[in-house]
């Protein structure tokens, strides 16, 4: 995008609108268009009309592509599913170096109120089931591959949006909705990054299972700052492995599932 002043004025005050211009220019990096109001706002030898300010109306953002989140992520987020009845808030530690999650819940299932703890360690096949004001722990196998919080080089961008206002800096965010086929569900999903930095957003997905679910992000921050959390905690070093006829839990069926 470039912006042309043509005046009727000094080259020094040429210099600083066109430094202002600029300015205006990098705040909006994120809209994809530029307005430049009101003409109160500048100096007063431009309020006489004796300048034109020429845009090009271009897209500031270029064309979308598949990503991948920051490998070390930690936030929180909502699930609720169509069919089961289900809402839970989860505080959420996410390593995809490691390949560990580490959940922690709070569930309304069936006008119930429940808690839960759960630790993902998917290169150990191992899930830990914690209750901090007890101490105990129950110990799992994990047999399903670990799931990385990305976009799938399959999936097909559905659109560009900003969440919020393109009106001015910092009132919106621009995001890419994605929609594709869920790995080994026999369903669909469309899933809500942002397009600086492919932080989640949103997830939709259907599977003939358990319907439509939700899942919302919300006060991501890159990075964990107490990585010991993604450690099984000393009480669970005595935890013998249980075997369990259940199907196998991953971050999606730890909240599908009946507690």
């Amino acid at each position: 995008m470039r912006a042309y002043i043509t005046p009727f004025f000094s080259t020094q005050q040429t210099k600083r609108i066109q430094f202002g211009v600029y300015s205006l220019l990098r705040s909006f990096r994120q809209t994809e268009f530029l307005t430049l109001v009101p003409l109160s706002t500048l100096p007063h030898s431009l309020s006489v009309y004796k300048h034109r300010v020429i845009k090009s109306n271009c897209c500031l953002a270029g064309k979308p592509h598949p990503c991948s989140s920051p490998p070390l992520l930690s936030g929180a987020l909502t699930v609720s599913t169509q069919n089961e009845k289900l809402w839970a808030y989860t505080q959420y530690l996410y390593d995809a170096l490691g390949q560990r999650i580490r959940l922690k819940e709070l569930v309304i299932y069936e006008n119930k109120t429940l808690t839960y703890d759960a630790l993902l360690l998917f290169r150990e096949a191992t899930m830990y089931e914690i209750v901090d004001s007890n101490h105990t722990c129950k110990k799992r196998p994990l047999k399903t591959n670990f799931q990385p919080l990305e976009i799938p080089k399959t999936a097909a961008l559905l659109g560009q949006v900003v969440v919020g206002s393109s009106s001015g800096p910092g009132e919106g965010l621009l995001v890419n909705t994605w929609t594709g086929d869920l790995p080994d569900q026999g369903g669909k999903f469309m899933t809500t990054v942002t397009e600086f930095g492919c932080i989640p957003v949103s997830t939709v997905y259907h599977t003939e299972q358990f319907g439509w679910t939700v899942t919302s992000f919300f006060n991501n921050v890159i990075g964990i700052s107490d990585p010991g959390q993604l450690n099984p905690p000393d009480f669970c070093a005595d935890a013998e492995m249980k075997d369990s006829t259940e199907e196998p839990a991953d971050f999606l069926s730890l909240f599908l599932k009946k507690h």
